[in-house]
């Protein structure tokens, strides 16, 4: 058995674990446990000295409170509201993530979806797949120009900004609501402050989520948020799936409020079979058959971007083992 510090993958990453092992050798055991389910955690998680946690499940107060000598949490990704960091901050154990690992990803696959929904590129390629209208742009039309159009960012962190900048290149007007960032940042960058969220909904013909999910902005839209955006816009989340009600999108798309909508996240990942998104998505006489983009928590995803934040997460473990001043604690 090793005397070295052990530590703890719980989910989604199994064997080889050769980045993990690149920082970590030498320095400490790396075990991934493949866990499909917080259960699945009792009785092999106990004894370790640090934890890293993806998104399989919840990591709760229960599993928290079993941990004899856990020096750090890390979840090797961006949202960590998959984790119980009241109950951590109380058992003096910090939590870091990995803020920076896909930011570029996010950002690309959110102006990819904006672009493919309000060109009409997804609407005409679904309908004609299945052998519906004449080969001509006719059905999608009116299409109006992009450039100049509002382009709203809810949320202008890190992807929110590099969102907002590509949504400029393009010659969106770009417009912003984030209450928690100082005066300035909109100078800074060149686009426009909401003052408030219905302001920057009321003026955007594209809106673009890039929030943390937090107490506050869960179920942010909803019905009310959907129905203040004009008549034949679009939306498009890529932050966290509690941010919008994705049952009231189905019916913004079903009445035509909605000209289209991009979503990368749900709030249960995979959704359940009746889960009543996937079956408009799937039904071809539904409006959302042909005007939603549904993808599987996938914006984030890059080859370099997965090397990135299993690097970065391991480094983060080593300073912790280490006794080094840590550089993301959410905690």
């Amino acid at each position: 058995m090793s005397d070295l510090p052990k530590v703890i993958i719980t989910d989604l990453i199994t064997e080889p674990l050769d980045l993990e092992r690149s920082v970590l050798d030498g320095h400490a055991e790396v075990i991934s446990l493949g866990a499909m389910s917080e259960e699945e955690l009792v009785g092999r998680i106990e004894d370790a000295d640090a934890v890293m946690v993806y998104h399989y499940f919840r990591f709760t107060r229960a599993t928290i409170e079993r941990l004899e000598k856990c020096r750090v949490i890390v979840r090797p990704g961006v949202g960590y509201d998959g984790i119980d960091i009241a109950a951590a901050r109380e058992r003096g154990i910090p939590v870091c993530n990995v803020p920076d690992y896909g930011t570029e990803e996010v950002a690309d696959s959110a102006l990819g979806m904006a672009l493919a929904l309000a060109r009409g590129t997804h609407f005409l390629n679904s309908r004609l797949r299945r052998g519906i209208g004449a080969w001509n742009v006719d059905q999608a039309a009116p299409i109006p120009r992009l450039r100049g159009r509002v382009f709203g960012v809810i949320g202008c962190g890190r992807i929110g900004t590099a969102a907002a900048l590509r949504a400029k290149a393009f010659g969106f007007d770009v417009w912003f609501y984030d209450p928690y960032l100082p005066d300035g940042v909109d100078k800074a960058l060149g686009i426009r402050r909401a003052s408030s969220l219905e302001e920057l909904l009321t003026k955007s013909y594209l809106v673009s989520c890039h929030c943390p999910l937090t107490e506050e902005t869960r179920g942010m839209i909803g019905a009310k948020e959907i129905a203040a955006m004009p008549a034949g816009s679009f939306l498009v989340n890529t932050a966290r799936g509690g941010v919008v009600d994705t049952e009231s999108v189905v019916a913004a798309l079903a009445d035509g409020h909605l000209a289209g909508a991009g979503i990368d996240v749900l709030e249960q990942e995979p959704p359940p079979a009746d889960s009543p998104i996937l079956a408009a998505w799937r039904d071809p006489d539904h409006p959302a058959h042909d005007r939603l983009l549904l993808n599987p928590h996938t914006a984030f995803y890059c080859e370099e971007g997965c090397e990135e934040f299993r690097t970065k997460g391991a480094l983060e473990v080593l300073r912790a083992l280490r006794g080094e001043p840590l550089r993301n604690v959410v905690n």
